[in-house]
């Protein structure tokens, strides 16, 4: 029968005077330790915050953006505060969470791609428009908050946002309500007879 054997432990070294020994295997050890944390590991991350980055010049928005684009498990993720103007060509396919407050989108169409999006908040953004939002039609997204965008103070704009996404459940952490169901099409037509 074979046995392996360790090797002589620190404290053994240390007793026979081999420090040099220890020293070497104890750079290895740090060397090692050091390759281990250079090592990026963001296509397994299933929950990340990457909120309040400071991204100050064009090539730290695309360390970031690269850094984006190599999380294909994540299913939470902050990204609050970041000057984030266009995340387009971003996919992000697991994704159920995304926190996206406090950033600079004008428009859903800048948003990333989340097709499994279930919660989605974009308070304090700049979106002026809801053209665009029904890209998230074929999504299970249940929860949207636009709170602190231009965009709420839309004529209609509950009922706009509803009918645009049949799967919502809530608004501005507002559950829908019955008032929020009608068309707005028929809405519009009503008003417009009852002012003739």
């Amino acid at each position: 029968n074979l046995f392996l054997c360790p090797g002589p432990s620190e404290e053994e070294l240390f007793l026979r005077k081999e420090e040099h020994t220890l020293r070497k295997r104890k750079q290895v050890t740090d060397a090692e330790k050091w390759e281990r944390r250079l090592q990026e590991n963001w296509e397994n991350c299933a929950e990340l915050n990457l909120s309040f980055q400071d991204l100050g010049d064009l090539y730290q928005v695309e360390n970031f953006k690269r850094i984006l684009r190599r999380l294909i498990r994540v299913e939470k993720l902050w990204l609050v505060d970041n000057s984030l103007t266009d995340l387009s060509a971003i996919r992000l396919p697991r994704c159920r969470e995304l926190n996206a407050n406090k950033n600079h989108f004008t428009s859903f169409k800048q948003l990333p791609k989340t097709p499994q999006i279930q919660h989605l908040s974009l308070a304090e953004n700049n979106i002026t428009t809801l053209s665009g939002i029904s890209d998230f039609r074929h999504t299970p997204l249940e929860s949207l908050i636009l709170k602190r965008n231009p965009c709420e103070f839309q004529e209609r704009y509950r009922q706009l946002v509803f009918s645009n996404l049949p799967n919502l459940k809530m608004l501005d952490g507002i559950p829908k309500l019955p008032e929020d169901c009608s068309p707005p099409e028929v809405r519009f037509f009503y008003r417009m007879c009852t002012i003739l």
